[in-house]
C-alpha cells in the first residue's frame, strides 16, 4: 500500500484525509500555520460525527480512523510518503515550493497527484523536476463523499504514475475519469459551465427564476442521467429526436463569454452565497445545516463500502 501525505489543510485537504483514514489508511497532512491544523482536525472530526448522525460510522471508527491522522507544519514529515495529494491554493508560485519539498523529502518515485480544479496540467509539470511522476486527481466537493475524480494526464505523465493513482483511488472507492490532455476545466466544470451561463441568461431575459431553474435540474436533469449517463441516453433514444431537438434549439443557445453585470462583479470580489448573505437566495432565511445534509444525502452509501478501522 501506498504511504500516503496531503499538502495542505484547507477543505480539500482535510476531506481527503477523513477519506483515507476513513479507509483505514494513515495519512500525514503538512500545512503551513497551527491555526489551519487546528481547523482541519475539527473539519475531519465534523465529517466523521455528520456521518455517525447518519449511522453510517460508530464512534469507534471514528477513534480509529483519528488515530491514522498526523497533522504538522513541519514539510520533514514528508519522508518515506509514495504517493502525495497536493491540495494548496489555486497559486504556481505556492504550488511550485511544495511540489520543491515533496521532490527534496519524499521517496525519488513519489507520486505528485495535485488537486487542482483550473490549472493546466502541462503547467504544473513544468514545476517538477521529474514530470513523470506528476498527475492531476481533481475531486469534487464534499471530497470525502462525492465519489468522482477526474484523472489528467500530461505529455509526460508515465504509465506506471498512472496505474498507481488509478489502483489507489480504487481503493478509496473513488469512480474515476481519465484525461489523455489537459484542457481547461477538464470534464465536469466544462459542463457545469455550460450549465450556468446557459441559466444566468435565461434570468437576464426573464424567462424563469433561480429557484426553477433549479427545479428543473434536480428533478429532470440530474434525475435522467443520474443512472444511465448522458450519451448513454441519447443513443438509446435515437439521433432522430435529437435531430429535431438542435434545429429547434441550438440556434438560441447563449453563446456570450459575458455574464450578467453584477454576477461577474459578484464572483470578482466574492460577495456573493452563503458567506455574504445574499446571491441568487436570500441565505438569511435558509437552514445552513440543512443544505449540509442535503449536498451529502446523495452520496451517503458510498460511505458504506469504506474499509472502516476499527
Amino acid at each position: 500500500m501506498e504511504r500516503i501525505a496531503v499538502c495542505g489543510s484547507g477543505t480539500i485537504g482535510s476531506c481527503e484525509a477523513t477519506l483515507i483514514i476513513g479507509n483505514g489508511i494513515p495519512c500525514t497532512v503538512v500545512g503551513h500555520s497551527e491555526r489551519g491544523l487546528s481547523r482541519c482536525r475539527d473539519a475531519v472530526a465534523q465529517n466523521f460525527d455528520d456521518l455517525i448522525r447518519e449511522g453510517l460510522v460508530a464512534e469507534k471508527n471514528k477513534e480509529a480512523a483519528m488515530r491514522l491522522l498526523t497533522l504538522t507544519n513541519d514539510p520533514a514529515a514528508l519522508k518515506d510518503a509514495t504517493f502525495v495529494f497536493e491540495a494548496v491554493a489555486e497559486d504556481v508560485t505556492i504550488k511550485k515550493e511544495v511540489y520543491g519539498n515533496i521532490e527534496k523529502l519524499a521517496d525519488p518515485d513519489a507520486v505528485i497527484a495535485s488537486c487542482t480544479s483550473s490549472i493546466d496540467a502541462e503547467i504544473l509539470a513544468g514545476l517538477v523536476s521529474k514530470p513523470e511522476n506528476l498527475i492531476v486527481a481533481h475531486p469534487f466537493q464534499p471530497v470525502h463523499m462525492l465519489p468522482l475524480v477526474e484523472v489528467v494526464r500530461q505529455s509526460k505523465t508515465s504509465d506506471g504514475t498512472l496505474d498507481r493513482t488509478m489502483e489507489l483511488l480504487k481503493a478509496l472507492h473513488r469512480e474515476t475519469v481519465v484525461l489523455n490532455r489537459s484542457v481547461p476545466g477538464f470534464i465536469v466544470n466544462r459542463f457545469a459551465q455550460a450549465l450556468f451561463r446557459e441559466s444566468i441568461n435565461l434570468i437576464e431575459q426573464g424567462v424563469t427564476t433561480p429557484e426553477d431553474i433549479d427545479k428543473a435540474i434536480r428533478y429532470a436533469v440530474g434525475m435522467r442521467y443520474a443512472s444511465i449517463g448522458l450519451l448513454e441516453y441519447f443513443d438509446a433514444v435515437g439521433f432522430e429526436l435529437e435531430r429535431a431537438i438542435e434545429e429547434n434549439v441550438y440556434p438560441d443557445l447563449c453563446r456570450t463569454t459575458e455574464i450578467q453585470e453584477t454576477v461577474r462583479n459578484g464572483i470578482a470580489s466574492g460577495k456573493t452565497g452563503q458567506k455574504a448573505g445574499k446571491g441568487f437566495y436570500d441565505w438569511s432565511e435558509k437552514d445552513g445545516e440543512d443544505f449540509r445534509r442535503r449536498e451529502q444525502a446523495p452520496y451517503f452509501a458510498g460511505v458504506r463500502k469504506w474499509n472502516l478501522p476499527e
